[in-house]
Order: C-alpha cells, then structure tokens, then sequence
C-alpha cells in the first residue's frame, strides 16, 4: 500500500470522479488553502452545520443520540460555543476506489488556534459529503470559515483490492448527502 502524489489523485478526480467539484491546483490567496497538494486533497467545508448546544441536558450516547443538542445553522462564517463542537460537511463529494483507503487530518491553520478536526477514514467504495467535527478546544468562542480549507485527505492505494468494501457492507453512512448523525 502506497501513498499517492498529486498526479495520481488528478487523475482518479477527472477520469474517475472520485472528487467533484475538483480543484487541480492549491488555492491560496486570502483564504485557508484547498485543492490538490503533493500528496493529498484539501477539502473545503460547506456553509451548512450543525452547533452542538447541549440544551437536552442529556447523557450524549452514539446509540441513542439526542437530536435536540443539536441546532442547524447556514452561513459563511460558523462560531463555535467555548470547549464545544459543532458537525459541518464537505462541500466536496468523494467516491473512493475499491482499491484505496484515505486517511484525513485537520490542517494546521485550525490547530494552531486550539480547533481540532476529527474524520474518520474513507473506506474503500465509500461516497458521500464528508461529515466533518469540528472542535474548539479553548475558552473562548471560535471561527470556522465556509467555503475555505478544513481538512487534508491523503489517499493510499492497495496492490489488491479488499474482499469486502463499504459498499459491500452497505455501510450506515454511504451515499450520505446531508450532515449525518450518529446511528446504529
């Protein structure tokens, strides 16, 4: 399993789709960067999310989510609650070969400022808008920009493909088009 250079990931976004909207090249100027790098993809958030506000006065459990600590909101800029989090998407949708595995990381614009970035990694044949948390480890309210850089997928690809994909397990998340939240 290797990792693979921005050549390979310009050519599976074209030929293949597995980025769409794709931007082949860095884009930089007055904005945290997005687009192809040397070896990965930054991907943007999307003006859509989700603030965790804690009014349910609830346990949080991934089994039984309570949907009403969450509320929407739509905008370009998102303010994160102190030492909280809130759920944002992709704006761009990815279809992984069978034969790749991705692993994504926060970038360091956000960190540096205390604002963590949590993605679980794209299996193979998985697709969908990404659904993104994002959280502000500090004391005092935080921005997020939509529309800008968030996080960086690095793609590895396998000599073989897996005996059973994300789609093949017909995975709880495939094809997610809106912000998904927890289920079983």
């Amino acid at each position: 399993m290797g990792l693979k250079p921005d050549h390979w990931i310009k050519k599976m976004a074209l030929e293949h789709g597995m980025i769409d909207p794709f931007v082949e090249n860095q884009v930089r100027e007055g904005v945290i960067s997005y687009g192809v790098s040397s070896y990965g993809y930054d991907f943007r958030i999307s003006d859509e999310f989700k603030v965790f506000t804690g009014y349910s006065n609830s346990t949080i459990d991934p089994k039984n989510f309570d949907t009403s600590a969450m509320q929407d909101f739509k905008g370009d800029i998102c303010i994160i609650p102190p030492n909280s989090f809130v759920l944002g998407r992709s704006v761009e949708y990815f279809r992984i070969p069978r034969t790749v595995l991705t692993i994504c990381f926060g970038k360091s614009t956000y960190a540096r400022c205390g604002i963590l970035v949590n993605i679980t990694p794209f299996e193979p044949e998985w697709e969908g808008y990404v659904t993104v948390e994002i959280s502000n480890t500090t004391p005092f309210p935080a921005k997020v920009y939509a529309g800008e850089g968030l996080a960086q997928v690095l793609f590895f690809e396998a000599d073989d493909a897996c005996s059973v994909s994300y789609a093949d397990k017909k995975g709880k998340y495939q094809k997610q088009k809106t912000i998904g939240l927890p289920k079983l």
